[in-house]
């Protein structure tokens, strides 16, 4: 990945909805190769899709948790197609350590959350942290040592 490739990623995770001409025309090279460099990054896996960043909020999801479940009580691929199944969970991660799994969820409120604990008790042990804030969100993805330039 050379120093072109790098730039793209920046400019498309801060503005996905940009146009191949605009790309262009930032990186300074003419409109196929902008093309052909984009298409590239996007047959190696690189870039993997392109999507809206919605507001919980403005869905009517205004609690967001952060959940650790320990003492599975069935196999992982049960827990995982359950939390691929259920609307709530917005992103779901096996670990190592003390828990087996620490999800992200987004709910309606206390009614919510009482919801979806009643639901994840029957895998586990479940803890929740109600997210309060986040100073860190939808970081860049760049190749280290790339961050600061």
């Amino acid at each position: 990945m050379d120093a072109l490739d790098i730039k793209i990623l920046r400019l498309l995770q801060t503005n996905g909805r940009m146009s191949v001409t605009n790309l262009s025309g930032e990186l300074a090279l003419s409109r196929p190769s902008a093309a052909e460099r984009l298409h590239r990054l996007e047959e190696r896996g690189v870039i993997e899709g392109y999507s809206a960043s919605v507001s919980p909020e403005s869905v009517g999801r205004d609690t967001r948790l952060v959940i650790q479940i320990t003492d599975l009580k069935v196999a992982p691929q049960e827990f995982e197609q359950w939390a691929c199944g259920e609307a709530d969970i917005t992103e779901c991660h096996r670990v190592t350590g003390h828990a087996s799994y620490f999800l992200q969820a987004a709910v309606a409120g206390t009614p919510g959350l009482r919801r979806l604990v009643d639901r994840l008790m029957d895998f586990g042990s479940v803890h929740t942290s109600v997210v309060l804030a986040s100073p860190v969100l939808h970081r860049p993805m760049l190749p280290p040592g790339e961050e600061d330039r």
